[in-house]
């Protein structure tokens, strides 16, 4: 079983080295360019495509598939847009590739932010308060009243994989808005841009990033949902193009926020992974579930690192094998940024002291990888990492109440 993935960044590293933690076997990884994840790697070839043109990934991959004839290849991605070709052009892979990912049909309705609301709501899941903003007609119109919102408020596009080939100035992929004119300078960015899709203006969750959840599913094609990993999230990525990305994650298992994607992944009839972003409701004492995308999370070496490795699920999926399904409950950290980095966030001393006693017990970072550890690839991580503190210092200089 030879991984193919498509994305150059931390994530697909992960989902990588977790197959071939597993299986001892190298795979192959796809992207624009070669990536610092991927510097001297010894876990996946590289080949460098135009991942960003659909035509061009189709080529790539069945090129791939030529050279390595008579192997079988799982091809996977941990970027909505990336998979959104493979789902379109499956009809062209499939001969090539087994793909354990959902249909056209329910990639459109998981990836839509909107729909993703109406079902929650039909299955009785809570929701932040929306109001979509709709550009087919090139001009914005709000379906709902933004002045009956309570500011601040939060702004995204309902189609990630949309919003991606979509250029203006600020592009933010969520953003943080003070004002109704903010809100309306925002969405005549987006209108000059020719953005034809739907944006969402949505009510904010008190909180800092300490509220956040994170959760990783899988669910196979009998729709059995074989794995479960969830975690708090210590804090965000803040530049532009990541902003809202966990950067560090302690694993905490939620019954009801595990209970409450099953729910919706077997009403949709999805199938592979599935990756859900949910606040803590203070006020209610609720999780409140914003959205669920439609392929792992590009911080999904917290789940191999709770124990539940994401190959083992798609290996028994793709076999036809029984396997128990699994809920994580061991309590690990994850970090991409420096212990000494993330405590200068964590406000809660209570909170600190946990993340402290963990990070004793070992830290489970993605790219710190025991079989790619050449001294070119150790200089570099550890260059990439310590780098994280330019960026905070320019993005997110100090902790606030809301993470903005």
């Amino acid at each position: 079983m030879v991984p193919v993935v498509v994305g150059g960044d931390i994530g697909a590293y992960a989902l990588l080295r977790a197959f071939h933690d597993h299986t001892g076997t190298p795979g192959v990884v796809v992207a624009r360019v070669h990536t610092r994840p991927f510097t001297d790697t010894r876990i996946a070839q590289q080949v460098i495509a135009d991942v960003e043109d659909p035509d061009a990934l189709v080529a790539a991959l069945l090129d791939i598939a030529r050279q390595r004839a008579g192997q079988r290849l799982v091809l996977l991605s941990n970027a909505d847009w990336y998979v959104e070709t493979i789902v379109k052009r499956r009809a062209e892979l499939e001969p090539h590739f087994e793909i354990p990912m959902c249909s056209t049909e329910v990639f459109d309705r998981v990836s839509s932010k909107e729909r993703f609301q109406a079902d929650c709501e039909a299955l009785g899941i809570p929701v932040p308060r929306t109001v979509p903003v709709r550009f087919a007609s090139g001009a914005p119109v709000a379906d709902g009243d933004l002045d009956a919102l309570t500011y601040p408020v939060i702004g995204k596009a309902s189609s990630s994989a949309e919003h991606h080939y979509v250029d203006y100035p600020g592009k933010l992929k969520v953003a943080h808005l003070e004002s109704r004119a903010e809100v309306d300078d925002l969405l005549g960015r987006l209108a000059a841009a020719g953005f034809t899709g739907t944006y969402l203006v949505q009510e904010l969750i008190p909180g800092d990033e300490t509220q956040m959840r994170s959760l990783t599913a899988y669910r196979d094609a009998r729709g059995v949902v074989t794995m479960l990993c969830t975690g708090r999230v210590l804090l965000e990525e803040h530049t532009p193009g990541t902003l809202g990305i966990p950067a560090a994650i302690l694993t905490e298992q939620y019954a009801d926020a595990m209970d409450a994607m099953s729910a919706y992944l077997d009403a949709v009839g999805y199938r592979g992974f599935a990756n859900a972003d949910y606040k803590f409701d203070e006020r209610t004492g609720r999780h409140v579930f914003f959205e669920v995308n439609p392929r792992i999370g590009r911080n999904n070496w917290y789940a191999t690192a709770a124990g539940v490795n994401p190959a083992r699920f798609v290996e028994a999926d793709l076999d036809g094998a029984p396997i128990e399904p699994v809920r994580a409950d061991r309590e690990v950290l994850y970090s991409v940024v420096s212990i000494g980095l993330l405590k200068r966030y964590l406000l809660d001393p209570g909170l600190k002291a946990r993340v402290a006693a963990a990070a004793r017990r070992g830290v489970a970072r993605p790219l710190h990888n025991p079989a790619d550890g050449s001294l070119k690839r150790r200089a570099v991580i550890a260059a990439f990492t310590w780098n994280y503190r330019r960026k905070y210092r320019r993005h997110y200089p100090r902790p606030t109440a809301t993470g903005y």
